[in-house]
């Protein structure tokens, strides 16, 4: 009896490396076929239907678990208001939109900034120490992904510094709404936080659905492409996600996003013919050595 209680964390934290390892398949398998979901539903559309489905099931799913606690409290109604925006509605406009305009495996190298951002927004907002380190870190990243635009233009790509910039901006909000929720789900359950966040983004959901068609003519591999951006990036990639933070560290978390790119250039390359070039190479070396810089905790956070 207690040897078996003895391994039961261990069985737990063996249990979220591999939700973990899910999250970042579905993270880098999602520009994969969301290129293919848009050769027949707009970047709007996959919006409007994502945050749906997250506001559906997400909120479900918390309601089952955590009862009343998924009412919000009134104090925290701005605050929710001001992340879900940051978050979820204008976070998956600007990541889709500049989707359409790029590759995979550049839209998910430029994810590598969301944690650069984060360190400099969390400066900002006093919830970081300054570094020196890190701070050459995210000139380092900034760098790299400023080179992806001269390594796209090695390429077959027809890419300009929209897609780049929207992606850019994309890392950016997200970062400052992670920096906001950050005390929430110290306060709240990280899940019903999430579906806070869905559920606060259904108007912005309809204000896009206003605006495309919803239900265009397609084939099964669209509609399938569709139904994989729904289930895995969006549902069960956010409640791993939770799973997962509940049970090791935010900087082991941080980690998996050194296997996003890996996923998606494969993919990309099996799947859609994309080849990466040199350029590239480079540009995602940059990245990562800033990456690393970043989440570089200092021996005194660490202690």
């Amino acid at each position: 009896m207690q040897a078996a209680h003895e391994s039961e964390p261990g069985s737990e934290r063996a249990r979220a490396y591999m939700a973990l390892a899910a999250v970042q398949l579905f993270f880098g398998l999602f520009p994969v076929f969301g290129k293919l979901a848009f050769e027949a539903f707009a970047p709007q559309a996959v919006g409007a239907w994502r945050i749906a489905a997250g506001a559906l099931v997400l909120g479900f799913v918390a309601a089952s678990l955590h009862g009343r606690k998924l009412v919000p409290p009134r104090s925290e109604l701005p605050l929710i208001a001001l992340a879900s925006f940051l978050g979820i509605a204008l976070n998956m406009v600007l990541y889709l939109e500049g989707l359409a305009r790029t590759n995979a495996t550049t839209a998910t190298l430029l994810m590598g900034l969301i944690p650069v951002f984060t360190f400099v927004v969390a400066l900002l907002a006093g919830q970081e120490a300054f570094s020196p380190l890190r701070a050459l870190g995210v000139v380092i990243a900034l760098l790299g992904a400023t080179a992806l635009r001269w390594a796209e233009s090695e390429g077959r790509f027809a890419i300009d510094w929209i897609g780049l910039l929207l992606l850019a901006g994309n890392a950016l909000s997200y970062s400052i709404y992670f920096v906001l929720t950050r005390p929430l789900a110290r306060r709240h359950p990280p899940l019903c936080v999430v579906a806070w966040m869905f559920a606060f983004s259904l108007p912005a959901a309809l204000w896009l659905a206003a605006r495309v068609d919803l239900t265009p003519a397609a084939t099964a591999t669209q509609c399938w492409s569709l139904a994989f951006v729904l289930v895995f990036p969006t549902v069960l990639a956010y409640l791993f996600n939770v799973y997962a933070l509940s049970r090791v560290s935010a900087s082991t978390t941080a980690v998996g996003i050194y296997a996003q790119p890996f996923v998606a250039a494969l993919a990309g390359w099996w799947m859609l013919g994309d080849q990466p070039t040199r350029g590239m190479l480079v540009a995602a070396a940059l990245v990562f050595a800033g990456l690393a810089l970043v989440l570089r905790r200092p021996a005194s956070a660490r202690a």
